[in-house]
């Protein structure tokens, strides 16, 4: 693997001989993120630098917490920012097998962690495994499962790909199609925090287009063919997720929310054309009845369309909040351009395709949706290290989202409230990491940059813990020793 820049990675550091957690190291950490922000692009979707950078302040911590914006009163770069920064190179030394070892070893063997745990810590510059425990046995990976729905996505169809919503009129002009391109984000609401895809900006364009047709009433069905197969996911109905639909609006979110779990609607399509059918009547264009289920024909000439921001945005809002729906939307675009079937099935065997082109270890692993949700889904603690390694390496920069997505411990997403214990705190801010958690189910797999500045990617995966609060903050300090251990 080539030697990975800093200037190409979005992860905290702190350059500490310590295990224990102290502002100043908080400081360098939030710093390193606000010069590496600079570097790799503008703020992101997931608002996850606003979160550090508030934190940061909430806690007085000096240093770097504007986060790339330039802003009257901003701090600066704390001084040791510039040396911490040139660390995550070859000349750096990593950690050895045997210390990394004498560290990991007395964590996973807790009792908390259950009947299994595998474990992996990978050398991101060398792409050398430095720790592993069963690390190519297949576990239950949880909500890990969606870095590999991130990777698959990214490459099958690219960072820069948009999910296009149209209509488009019949030929007769009077049936007007509300076509879905398999967006979730598409939003109905009038605040707006993720720059999605507008359906009041849709029903713009669609009601000024018919006006200049002279059509002022139509009949509006809805199209919803892209996908195919089942729409409910295995588990059932659950808050977790929204019927599967190639047409929902705010992810069929019956609230005001963003993310969490939340009852749906129950026809995400009819619910959001319904939306669509009052925004156009807001606009002056008039629908007979209720909004019908249809296919647009070849014949239908397309009026307007609104695209989500590109598929990268959407890995990373999916990454930091844990988005199921967003998950089995990437895992249908996957499927899609991967020319498999537009279902759960053609999904997981796209996914597959995808990792099996970069190499990646493959042994065990099986995909049954791109969430995660399915306890049938597998995959190892080196197959989730390689998802990393992948993603670090300066020659994927179309898979950089993976890591700046990555939850932050103690700010951000599924980890803005753990490590808040003393014993795993040392993590806070310097941890990177994709959580996952289902019934005697855990899973941590994410990035570190260690206290000698190499950049590490780790796994860790258990099954049959006895409560998932205790496996949860095992596995927080597993994470925290890999980050502050200088293991030479």
């Amino acid at each position: 693997m080539p030697e990975l820049k800093a200037s190409q990675l979005v992860t905290g550091v702190a350059k500490t001989k310590t295990k224990q957690f102290t502002v100043g190291a908080t400081a360098v950490g939030v710093a390193f993120a606000a010069l590496v922000a600079v570097a790799t692009g503008p703020w992101d979707s997931s608002g996850q630098r606003k979160a550090e950078a508030d934190r940061a302040v909430s806690q007085g911590s000096r240093g770097g917490a504007d986060h790339g914006r330039t802003s009257p009163g901003a701090p600066s770069a704390a001084p040791s920012a510039p040396a911490v920064l040139a660390a995550p190179g070859a000349s750096v030394p990593g950690p050895t097998e045997h210390a990394l070892a004498d560290v990991l070893d007395p964590l996973l063997k807790d009792a908390a962690l259950g009947s299994r745990r595998t474990a992996a810590v990978v050398d991101a510059v060398t792409g050398k495994r430095l720790y592993g425990k069963s690390a190519g046995d297949a576990l239950t990976p949880a909500s890990t499962t969606k870095l590999a729905t991130a990777v698959a996505a990214l490459t099958a169809a690219g960072p820069d790909h948009r999910i296009a919503t149209r209509t488009a009129l019949e030929k007769d002009a009077k049936e007007l199609v509300l076509i879905g391109g398999g967006d979730p984000t598409l939003t109905a609401r009038e605040k707006n925090p993720y720059d999605a895809a507008d359906l009041g900006t849709l029903a713009d364009r669609t009601a000024a287009s018919l006006k200049d047709r002279g059509t002022t009433e139509v009949t509006l069905s809805y199209d919803t063919s892209l996908y195919s197969g089942p729409s409910l996911h295995p588990i059932g109905v659950n808050d977790n997720l929204a019927q599967v639909s190639a047409l929902m609006a705010d992810e069929a979110r019956t609230d005001d929310s963003n993310s969490g779990p939340v009852p749906r609607a129950a026809d995400p399509a009819a619910s959001a054309a319904q939306k669509f059918a009052d925004l156009l009547h807001e606009r002056g264009i008039r629908t007979k009845g209720a909004p019908s289920p249809s296919k647009a024909s070849g014949q239908a000439e397309d009026l307007a369309k609104v695209e989500s921001p590109p598929l990268s945005a959407l890995v990373e809002r999916m990454l930091t909040n844990s988005d199921n729906d967003i998950a089995e939307a990437l895992a249908r675009q996957t499927a899609i351009a991967a020319d498999e079937s537009h279902d759960f099935d053609g999904a997981g065997r796209a996914i597959k395709k995808q990792l099996k082109t970069l190499g990646l270890p493959l042994s065990g692993a099986h995909f049954s949706d791109g969430s995660g949700l399915d306890r049938t889904d597998k995959a190892s603690a080196a197959l989730l290290t390689g998802l990393l390694a992948e993603a670090a390496d300066r020659g994927r920069p179309e898979l950089r989202s993976l890591l700046t997505g990555l939850p932050v411990a103690g700010f951000t997403g599924t980890l803005a409230h753990r490590y808040a214990d003393r014993a795993d705190a040392s993590g806070t801010g310097l941890v990177r990491a994709k959580t996952g958690t289902l019934t005697g189910v855990n899973t941590l797999a994410g990035s570190v940059v260690d206290a000698d500045g190499r950049l590490l990617v780790f796994a860790f995966m258990t099954e049959g813990a006895p409560g998932p609060q205790s496996a949860q903050a095992v596995l927080d300090r597993l994470a925290s020793s890999v980050a502050n251990c200088g293991c030479r």
